[in-house]
């Protein structure tokens, strides 16, 4: 089996598995057999069975439809967020490389402030401070996140910014913002692409730990670190399956994506150090 048949294997895989969740998530009011939020106190902690495929939790909702649902808040709070964060990061890091001089010491100054200081510690402060809305979420996730963007598109932009052919394009009048937008961004997109996808994974992770906390998505919405935060934690030894079942779905989900951000960065050729942590 050759490299190239292996990268294949492992990005279709990927694929599949992230385009299930999505899915399932996407359809799940006509997937789930039961409303995710229905209290049912006469059927509490049962187990997995015909009638509830992964039983109830300690309030007598059923699990697997509380599964369906719980994706969809994680889903689009990392996607929002690493949306923003990349559009902040990616602005910034331009202005900083191709601008240089004040530009760059003041941007450079500041990430390097927000890089000094402890992201998960901060993001918990953020949300404390400002509410648990998704609003807040979003924000601390951001300002917890633009930091790598920005630093790897200052770099990308510093090297590619003094290739020949960006200098001919200034000799023949072209603007800055075409250079920039024609030229240069083209070049780096790979790299912005695969940092994309694998910070999403690390996003849906920070909204997992913060719903665990108590300061993400809030109950009753479905959400599955708050469904491991709530009956899992309690009774995870009497009723292994409310742990399990939506401790599963973070893990697939996050493998999944990483799984395809590495396929990414085989496929297109671009080095590992190039997109990691900074």
């Amino acid at each position: 089996m050759t490299i190239r048949t292996q990268q294949n294997i492992k990005l279709a895989a990927a694929g599949a598995v992230l385009l299930a969740i999505i899915l399932v998530t996407i359809f799940a009011p006509w997937l789930a057999p039961y409303d995710p939020i229905q209290i049912d106190m006469t059927n509490r902690l049962a187990a997995p069975s015909s009638v509830h495929l992964l039983g109830t939790d300690a309030l007598g909702r059923d699990v697997f439809s509380r599964v369906l649902y719980g994706g969809r808040a994680s889903l689009l709070l990392a996607a929002a967020a690493t949306v923003c964060s990349m559009a902040l990061g990616l602005v910034l890091g331009v202005a900083a490389g191709y601008c240089g001089g004040a530009v760059d010491v003041v941007i450079t100054g500041i990430s390097n402030i927000f890089q000094g200081l402890p992201g998960t510690m901060m993001m918990i402060a953020l949300v404390g401070i400002m509410g648990s809305d998704t609003r807040s979420i979003i924000l601390a996730l951001v300002v917890t996140s633009w930091v790598g963007f920005s630093r790897l598109v200052r770099g990308e932009v510093l090297k590619v910014k003094h290739e020949l052919y960006i200098e001919g394009m200034r000799c023949l009048g072209a603007g800055h913002l075409r250079i920039v937008l024609g030229h240069i961004l083209p070049n780096i997109r790979s790299n912005i692409i695969i940092l994309f996808t694998t910070r999403v994974g690390r996003v849906v992770l920070s909204v997992s730990g913060l719903s665990y906390l108590g300061l993400g998505i809030q109950p009753p919405t479905p959400d599955w670190g708050e469904m491991i935060s709530g009956s899992a934690r309690r009774y995870f030894r009497s009723a292994p399956h409310l742990l399990w079942a939506p401790g599963l779905c973070i893990i697939l989900l996050t493998l999944s994506i990483n799984l395809l951000g590495d396929a990414l960065r085989d496929r297109l050729d671009v080095k590992q150090d190039a997109v990691k942590e900074l």
